[in-house]
């Protein structure tokens, strides 16, 4: 499968056997890391990393990554560039894009990185937009093949707010490579409804199903994975967290929901949690609402069933390999 060229946006673009090809070569890569082979396929090219909103994991994933497949990166924070402030998307997409084998965008709206990707005359990586986050879904479809052996009729279960990219990348991963799909959450944190209808028409073809549902027995029942993600997402101001903490404090991922769950269902968050005390942000709600855990309980988070660091781990090998597909993988 030859997908050099291409940009990755969203995987929706993508067809069930392409997003499989994507997870097989991962597995290799990571195979490969593992055995110590080298896979400097893309020795003296260079990347640019845009990233509007910080991260730790996809800024250490994109640039070890990067430099196991030969390459060098440029990051740039958020003041580090000049992209929509004095210098358009287009225009940076085209300088860039002289510069560079390839662009990645961890910003905010997809129409962002879409733009960068219509000007940019190299591939474009989405690193996370406020509707998509498709290197973690990856990521985390590897993970789950790792530990199942499979995808296909997998049950998904997503606690919490649905409504951005985290939901809406799950249910589209889901939708695409044939698994059930549960966001079990207030309707209020429901998923955009156009592209609900869009995965469900996707979901009759592949065998997949998708299911809202406010009450978290029908949501977490027979779940082979339980999936939450924090409450507040970044860029939101602080005034949303009383809000979230009541409204969603019913979904939390707590041992309850998961013995409803299928008997050897496991745990997965993308990062970072919030299951104690031992953050900035974590202290500060202890002081405001007294809760000492929020989306996940630390012991849910600590448990045999938890497989967070593993998933964290895929993220690195799962974006070589989009890095790797899309700029050319040499043949055996």
């Amino acid at each position: 499968m030859d997908l050099k060229g291409r940009d990755f946006l969203k995987l929706l673009d993508f067809t069930s056997e392409e997003i499989t090809y994507m997870l097989d070569l991962a597995a290799d890569l990571k195979e490969k890391k593992k055995k110590g082979i080298l896979t400097e396929w893309h020795k003296g090219k260079n990347v640019a990393l845009i990233f509007e909103k910080t991260s730790t994991r996809t800024r250490c994933a994109f640039e070890v990554a990067a430099h196991d497949l030969g390459m060098g990166t440029t990051y740039l924070d958020p003041s580090g560039s000049q992209i929509g402030k004095k210098e358009s998307i287009a225009d940076t997409a085209r300088v860039l894009g002289s510069m560079f084998e390839g662009i990645e965008y961890r910003g905010f709206g997809q129409d962002i990185v879409d733009e960068l990707a219509q000007f940019a005359p190299v591939p474009v990586w989405n690193g996370l937009t406020n509707e998509f986050h498709p290197t973690q879904m990856l990521a985390d479809l590897l993970t789950i093949r790792e530990h199942f052996g499979k995808l296909e009729g997998i049950k998904l279960a997503y606690m919490g707010d649905a409504r951005y990219n985290m939901g809406n990348s799950l249910m589209v991963a889901c939708a695409k490579m044939g698994m059930h799909f549960a966001a079990c959450t207030s309707a209020k944190y429901f998923p955009d409804p156009s592209l609900t209808e869009e995965c469900r028409r996707i979901a009759a073809r592949t065998g997949a199903s998708v299911t809202l549902t406010e009450d978290v027995g029908e949501g977490t029942k027979d779940a082979d994975v339980i999936y939450t993600d924090v409450w507040v997402s970044m860029g939101e101001p602080e005034d949303v967290w009383a809000e979230r903490i009541r409204e969603l404090s019913p979904y939390q991922v707590n041992g309850t929901a998961m013995a409803n769950a299928k008997e050897g269902a496991v745990f997965m968050h993308c990062l970072p949690a919030f299951h104690d005390l031992k953050t900035k942000i974590g202290q500060e709600m202890w002081e405001k609402f007294g809760i000492a855990e929020m989306e996940v309980t630390d012991e849910v988070f600590e448990s045999e069933a938890s497989i967070v660091f593993q998933e964290a781990e895929n993220r690195m090998h799962t974006i070589k390999a989009v890095m790797a597909a899309t700029l050319g993988v040499p043949e055996e």
